[in-house]
């Protein structure tokens, strides 16, 4: 598998993470994360309640990309790429 040094990280996938939270806001901001609610995006067009479980719960590392979209669209929300550097393009300077 390739290492990105850009993008590297200890445990989990920070993705993870951050759709965890959207899925908590998304069930009136409870920490809480039910079955039904988990049923409910895999019915609007996510992935299934299992693999959600897997990805909060059990031993899931690395996500597939697509399948972390699809639970976001389930919920009615979009991912944008945002600059992280001060300069919006890798530090790297323009020709």
């Amino acid at each position: 598998m390739k290492i990105y040094q850009s993008y590297m990280f200890k445990d989990k996938d920070p993705e993870i993470d951050r759709l965890r939270t959207e899925v908590q806001k998304a069930n009136g901001g409870s920490n809480r994360i039910a079955h039904a609610h988990l049923a409910q995006i895999e019915k609007d067009g996510g992935p299934s309640a299992s693999t959600m479980r897997a990805w909060f719960f059990g031993k899931t590392l690395r996500p597939n990309n697509a399948t972390i979209e699809a639970a976001g669209r389930a919920l009615g929300k979009q991912r944008v790429w945002v600059n992280i550097k001060p300069n919006g393009h890798g530090g790297r300077r323009k020709r």
